[in-house]
This record gives C-alpha cells, structure tokens and sequence, in this order.
C-alpha cells in the first residue's frame, strides 16, 4: 500500500501523500483532517489481530501514514518525487498530536455523537441544524483543538 500510496510523489504529481489523488493515503487522512470515520469504501485497520475481529487490515492507520511519510522520505537522492526533509510529520500536518490521535482513533463513538469535527465546524452544524444544544462541543474544544 506504501508503494501505491507514494507512486504520485515519486512521478512528480504531488509533493506530499495526502496531496497525492486516487490514493487510499489522501481519501483516509481528508477522513481525518475532517474528522469523519474512515472511507467505508477502503479495507479498515483493524489494530492488532484479535480472535472474531472484523476482517481488516492488521495494521494501526497511524502506523501506516507514518510509514508512508518516512517511506517516502527515504527514496534514493537520485530517483524522482520524494518528501522533502522540510516537511512536517504527517500527523503535525494533519493538526493533531499523539494524545489527540489516540483518543480519536480509540474512543471517536465515546466523544463524539451525531456530529464530530473541529469546534468551529461543529457550531455551524449547531446552526444548520438549529440545535439548542450540541453534545460532544466540550470534546471537539479539547481533542481537536489544534485541527
């Protein structure tokens, strides 16, 4: 997936992952970016293996955008299209720190309710939706802060 996920950085198409178009990379970290569930339409990351665990890949997300990010930083100087050393990490990228990213990925149901994103995206849902109240507000403030 790596390899995949890296091939518009190595043709020169994009400059970082989740720039790079039809790539699994760009559709799970715009998920992130805006605080949606994972693509239903892409195998999920299951974590580690467990017994009656869905079928998934068992692999963290994290651990893969991580990869992707240091893969594609250490492609040989004479190949074309790799991630510039100035670049941030992916998840400094993304607006999100460790203490941020596992909360999300760990308990996303137990914050959030029938709506999640930053705090300023979830006051205007609050006023699309003329909502009185909004549960998960105070969460959105702490977790995703930064995003």
């Amino acid at each position: 997936m790596a390899y995949v996920d890296l091939n518009p950085i190595r043709a020169n198409v994009a400059s970082t992952p989740e720039a790079s178009n039809n790539t699994s990379i760009k559709k799970r970290t715009k998920a992130l970016k805006k605080k949606r569930p994972q693509p239903k339409t892409l195998m999920p990351f299951i974590g580690s293996h467990k017994k009656d665990m869905p079928k998934g890949i068992t692999f963290d997300l994290k651990d893969n955008c991580e990869l992707v990010d240091t893969t594609g930083r250490y492609i040989h100087d004479r190949k074309s299209g790799v991630i510039d050393d100035k670049q941030n990490p992916i998840l400094e990228r993304l607006g999100l720190n460790s203490a941020q990213w596992l909360t999300l990925t760990t308990e996303f149901e137990k914050h959030f309710y029938y709506a999640a994103g930053a705090e300023q995206m979830m006051h205007a849902f609050k006023r699309h939706t003329q909502h009185q109240r909004l549960r998960g507000l105070d969460n959105a403030r702490q977790l995703l802060k930064r995003a």
